[in-house]
C-alpha cells in the first residue's frame, strides 16, 4: 500500500486514469510480463554495428545459490544497458548460465547422493534414491552418463530460479538471447576455438608437473589458486656429507624428504658457496643429491639451504626446470604416498619408506618427523608457524604438484612477445574505474606458465581428440585424431574416433578416447564468440563484435576477464570489447565479504519481497563502479521511499490536468510566463546534462545521485510553492505556465529515473503516455535562457525558514503569517521578488518585507494565532 506523503494533496479529476491509491505492490509481476509479451527489449537483428550497443553478460553460476551480490552486480549492468536503450542504442543483451564444471558436479553429488564412476555401465532405468545419504562414503557410483543426465536435469530447475529472480529484478535482457555453457551449441564453438587453437600452435599437450587436487582428482590452473593461511611447522632436518658431517636445511614438509632430488642454496650465501657442486646424503634414505645455487634461495629464511623435492610446490617445479634435476614423485594422484617403492631409494631406506607408503601426505609427516627423532636427524623441536598454503579456490584440501599429461592454451606465461601483447589488449579496452587495469597487468606480468585447460571430470565440454593406439596398445599423443568441423560437437569417451569402429576402443591398433573435459573457464572465456554467433551467423557476430561493454567483478578478471582476451587475441586478433565496468563486492553490515562459510549472506527473494524490486536497484545503484559496499537495509528503504513519492508526486501533477500536450520544446517556451517555472525548467536542463555526462563516463551512481537531488526539490519546494497557481488562483495564463512546467519535469524525470527504478516509473508512464517509457528517448536539455537555476533553491529556503518558525511556535503549517521580514544578498533578494507571490502563497503570508543582509535569514514572524492569543 503506497505511504501518504506529507505536504502533497492530490485534487480530485474524474477523467484521470491514475489509481486512488497508488502501489509498488504488484509491479514486478505485472511488469515483467507485459515487457515479454510485448518485447519491450528484443534486439532487431536488421541492424548496423554503429546502431548496436553489446553487452557481453556475465553467465552465473547456475548451481550456485543465490545471493545478494547478484541483485547488486547485475542491476549496475541493467542500469546501463536502460541508459543506452534510451540514447537510441539497439541493445544487445543476452543472459546465460554458467552450467558445467566441478560447481554442478558438487551439486548434484550431494543433491542425489551420488559418485560418478566411468568404469560402471550405463543404466537406462536409473533413478536417484529418494533420500541421498549424508556421508559421501555411502554415495551411490553410477556410470559417466547416468552423472551428467543428473547434471542435466537439476541445471535447468536452477536457471530457472536464476531466471525468476532476475526477471522480478527488472533485468531488461532479452530473454531469446538466453544460452547455457554446456548446451550442443556452446560445446560445439569450444571445441571449435580449442581445435583454431590447436591448429595455430596455441595449444598443446604436454606431461609436466602439474598443480592437483587430491579431493576432486583434477588439474588445477594457476588462476584457479587461492592462497590460505594455514598452521605448520619448521622442520630443521640434517642431510650429511661424504664424510658424515652434517648440513641442516628447515622444510615445512619432511614427508616429501623421499621425493628430494637437490639442495639449493643463493649463490652468494657464503656459508653455502663450498658446497656447490658437492653431494650430500638424505637422512633415513641415503639417496645422494647435489648441492647447487640459485638466485630464488632465500637466505634469511630458515637455514638458507633449501631442499628441492619433486615436488612440494610451484618453487619446486622451477628449480626442477632450471637446474634440470631429476624427477623422483611419491605422491600419487590420490593425496597419498605411492604404495610401490620407488627405484632410487635402497638399504635400509626400504624399511624407513614401506612405513610412509599409502599414507596421506598428513599421515605420512607425523611418521616420518618420528623416524628422524629416532635416527638423530631432527635437530630440535619443530617450530610452529602460521603461512599461506595453494588451494584450489573450490576445494578444502592443500594442493599437491603431480605429474601428468595436460592439455595447455598459450597464455603468454612462458612467451614475453605474447605477453606484452595481452598487456597492450588490455589498453585497448577502457577500465571503469580504470585503476582496475593495474589488476589486469600486474596478473599478466605475474604469469608462471602457460593455461592448463584440461581436467578430470565429467560434466564438461569434452576435449575432443581421440589418439591412436600402437601394437602394444600405447596411445600416440603426437598424432591426435581430430573430427571434421561439421561433426561438432564430440565426445570421444561415447563415441569412436572417425574412421575407427566401437570396438576397437582401447584394443591395440585401435584407438582411445580422451577422457578429459575442458576447464569451465575454457568455455566461459568464449561469452562473447558464444552469443555473438561466431563460427555460426557472421552477419549478427561482425553486428555485435567487439562489444562495447563486459560488466564483471573485480576478483575474476584475472579468470574470466584474462582468459577472454586470451581467446579473442588468438582467434579475432583484437580485445573482445572496448569497456569493462568492475564491481565490488557485497559487504555485511560489519563490511565483512559475505559467504556461506561465514553465514553472513543474504537471500535476495526475501530482500525483494520486503522492499521490492525498485528500492533493491536503487541501492545497487548508488553504489560506484569498483567500491565495495555494504549490505544497507536502511539505503534500501531510502530507494523505497522514492519509488513511493514518485508515484505519488505523479499522481498529483496529473490530476491537476497535466498532459502531453502541455510538455514544453523548443517551440512552445512562450508558455512559461511565470519566472519560477522558468527557473524550474533551467535547473533540469543542467540536471540532464549532468546526469547524460556522468552515465557516458559510467558512472551511474552519479546521474542518480544529480537526479535524486532534484526531485526532492521539486517535491518539497516547487510543488508547495506553485499549489495556488496551479489551483487557478493566479488565472489562466499563471495556470497554464505552471501546468506545463510541471508536466515537463515529470516527464523528464521519469525518463531520467528509468533505468534506476523501472517498475514506478512504466506504471506512472502508463497513466498518461502511451507505449513503454523504456523506449522513450532519454531527455532533452530544455534551453531556458532567462531561467535562474538558483531561484528555486533560495525560494525554498526562504519557505523553509518560515516554517521552522510555525514549527518553533508549535502552531499547524496552514496558519496564515502576519507579517515576516527575510534579508538575503542582492542577488537572493531579486529571486525572492520575482517569486513573491508564490512564496507567500506556500508560506500561507499577508505580509513578507525583503530587506538586504549577508545572508538568507527569517526574522520576526508574527503568526496570526499568536497575535489573537495576545490579544486575548
Amino acid at each position: 500500500m503506497a505511504e501518504n506523503i506529507p505536504g502533497i494533496d492530490t485534487p480530485a479529476n474524474p477523467t484521470s486514469t491514475v489509481p486512488d491509491k497508488p502501489a509498488l505492490e504488484g509491479l514486478e509481476n505485472k511488469l515483467s510480463a507485459r515487457w515479454r509479451e510485448q518485447g519491450t527489449y528484443k534486439f532487431d537483428t536488421e541492424t548496423s554495428r554503429e546502431q548496436v550497443f553489446s553487452i557481453d553478460t556475465p553467465p552465473p553460476t547456475a548451481s550456485g545459490s543465490l545471493h545478494v551480490g547478484h541483485m547488486f552486480s547485475y542491476t549496475q549492468t541493467d542500469v546501463i544497458a536502460r541508459y543506452q536503450r534510451m540514447r537510441g542504442k539497439n541493445v544487445f543483451y543476452p543472459l546465460g548460465w554458467d552450467d558445467n564444471g566441478l560447481p554442478t558436479e558438487r551439486r548434484v553429488q550431494n543433491y542425489y547422493g551420488v559418485r560418478c564412476n566411468p568404469s560402471i555401465a550405463y543404466d537406462p532405468d536409473f533413478t536417484p534414491p529418494a533420500e541421498p545419504a549424508k556421508n559421501e562414503r555411502d554415495f551411490i557410483q553410477i556410470s559417466r552418463r547416468n552423472f551428467i543426465e543428473l547434471c542435466e536435469e537439476l541445471a535447468i530447475d536452477d536457471e530457472k530460479v536464476f531466471e525468476d529472480l532476475f526477471s522480478t529484478l527488472g533485468l531488461s535482457v532479452d530473454w531469446s538471447l538466453t544460452y547455457r555453457t554446456i548446451d550442443d551449441a556452446s560445446r560445439a564453438i569450444s571445441q571449435r576455438a580449442f581445435l583454431a587453437n590447436l591448429a595455430a600452435g596455441d595449444a598443446y599437450m604436454a606431461e609436466a608437473p602439474t598443480l592437483w587436487d587430491v579431493t576432486f582428482r583434477t588439474a588445477v590452473a594457476q588462476a584457479e589458486l587461492e592462497d590460505r593461511e594455514r598452521p605448520g611447522a619448521f622442520h630443521r632436518v640434517a642431510f650429511h656429507r661424504p664424510g658424515g658431517e652434517p648440513v641442516y636445511i628447515e622444510t615445512t614438509r619432511p614427508e616429501l624428504i623421499p621425493a628430494a632430488v637437490a639442495l639449493v642454496a643463493h649463490p652468494d650465501d657464503e656459508r653455502y658457496q663450498p658446497l656447490f657442486g658437492t653431494k650430500v646424503t638424505s637422512p633415513l634414505f641415503g639417496v645422494e643429491l647435489e648441492v647447487k645455487a640459485h638466485p630464488l634461495a632465500k637466505p634469511d629464511k630458515g637455514s638458507g639451504l633449501v631442499m628441492v623435492c619433486t615436488f612440494g610446490d610451484l618453487t619446486d617445479v622451477t628449480w626442477w626446470r632450471e637446474l634440470q634435476l631429476p624427477t623422483r614423485p611419491i605422491v600419487g594422484r590420490d593425496g597419498r604416498i605411492v604404495a610401490e617403492t620407488p627405484s632410487w631409494i635402497s638399504g635400509e631406506g626400504v624399511a624407513h619408506y614401506e612405513a610412509l607408503a599409502g599414507k596421506t601426505t598428513f599421515s605420512a609427516k607425523e611418521t616420518i618427523v618420528q623416524q628422524l627423532r629416532d635416527s638423530g636427524d631432527l635437530d630440535g623441536e619443530p617450530k610452529p608457524i602460521i603461512h599461506p598454503v595453494n588451494f584450489y579456490e573450490k576445494g578444502d584440501k592443500p594442493l599437491e604438484v603431480v605429474t601428468s599429461r595436460q592439455w595447455y592454451i598459450r597464455n603468454g606465461g612462458r612467451d614475453a612477445e605474447r605477453r606484452e601483447r595481452l598487456i597492450e589488449r588490455g589498453k585497448d579496452v577502457e577500465f571503469h574505474p580504470s585503476f582496475m587495469r593495474a589488476r589486469y597487468e600486474n596478473w599478466v606480468e605475474g604469469l608462471n606458465g602457460d593455461w592448463l585447460v584440461s581436467r578430470q571430470r565429467f560434466f564438461g565440454v569434452p576435449i575432443p581428440a581421440w589418439y591412436p593406439l600402437d601394437a602394444s596398445g600405447e596411445p600416440d599423443y603426437d598424432h591426435p585424431i581430430l573430427p571434421a568441423d561439421d561433426a561438432l560437437p564430440v565426445d570421444p569417451a561415447a563415441e569412436p574416433a572417425p574412421g575407427y569402429a566401437e570396438t576397437q576402443r582401447d584394443q591395440p591398433g585401435g584407438f582411445t578416447g580422451d577422457p578429459d573435459v575442458l576447464d569451465t573457464w575454457a568455455t566461459s572465456s568464449l561469452t562473447p564468440q558464444l552469443v555473438g554467433g561466431w563460427s555460426r551467423d557472421e552477419k549478427l557476430f561482425n553486428s555485435v563484435f567487439p562489444f562495447d561493454m563486459r560488466p564483471q567483478a573485480h576478483e575474476i578478471i584475472r579468470t574470466w576477464l584474462f582468459s577472454s582476451m586470451v581467446r579473442a587475441d588468438a582467434l579475432q586478433g583484437k580485445a573482445p570489447w572496448r569497456h569493462a565496468p568492475i564491481s565490488g563486492w557485497v559487504l555485511d553490515p560489519d563490511r565483512k565479504k559475505m559467504s556461506k562459510s561465514k553465514g553472513n549472506v543474504v537471500v535476495p527473494t526475501d530482500t525483494l519481497d520486503q522492499f521490492g524490486a525498485d528500492a533493491v536497484r536503487y541501492w545497487a545503484a548508488s553504489a560506484r563502479l569498483g567500491v565495495d559496499t555494504a549490505f544497507d537495509t536502511g539505503q534500501i528503504k531510502i530507494g523505497r521511499r522514492l519509488a513511493i513519492k514518485l508515484l505519488n508526486a505523479s499522481k498529483f501533477v496529473l490530476n491537476l490536468g497535466a498532459t502531453e500536450q502541455n510538455v514544453i520544446s523548443e517551440s512552445n517556451l512562450s508558455v512559461l510566463s511565470n519566472p519560477l517555472d522558468r527557473a524550474l525548467l533551467a535547473q533540469l536542463a543542467e540536471v540532464v546534462e549532468q546526469a547524460s555526462t556522468a552515465f557516458d563516463g559510467y558512472d551511474y551512481a552519479r546521474a542518480l545521485q544529480i537526479s535524486e537531488s532534484f526531485f526532492w526539490s521539486f517535491t518539497d519546494d516547487y510543488v508547495e510553492l506553485i499549489k495556488d497557481r496551479a489551483y487557478g488562483a493566479s488565472g489562466e495564463t499563471e495556470q497554464a505556465s505552471v501546468l506545463a512546467a510541471l508536466a515537463t519535469t515529470l516527464d523528464t524525470l521519469l525518463r531520467l529515473f528509468a533505468p534506476f527504478i523501472p517498475f514506478a516509473t512504466e506504471e506512472v508512464w502508463s497513466w498518461w503516455r502511451t507505449g513503454s517509457v523504456h523506449q522513450a528517448s532519454w531527455p532533452a536539455a530544455v534551453q531556458v535562457v532567462d531561467g535562474d537555476t538558483k531561484m528555486l533553491s533560495t525560494l525554498g529556503s526562504a519557505l523553509s525558514g518560515i516554517r521552522k518558525a510555525k514549527s518553533e511556535a508549535k502552531v499547524k503549517q496552514r496558519t496564515e503569517v502576519l507579517s515576516a521580514r527575510v534579508s538575503a544578498p542582492a542577488t537572493e533578494l531579486e529571486r525572492l521578488r520575482n517569486g513573491l507571490v508564490d512564496l507567500k502563497a506556500a508560506a500561507n503570508a499577508r505580509e513578507l518585507e525583503l530587506v538586504n543582509g549577508d545572508e538568507l535569514a527569517v526574522a520576526d514572524v508574527v503568526l496570526a494565532e499568536a497575535e489573537e492569543a495576545a490579544q486575548a
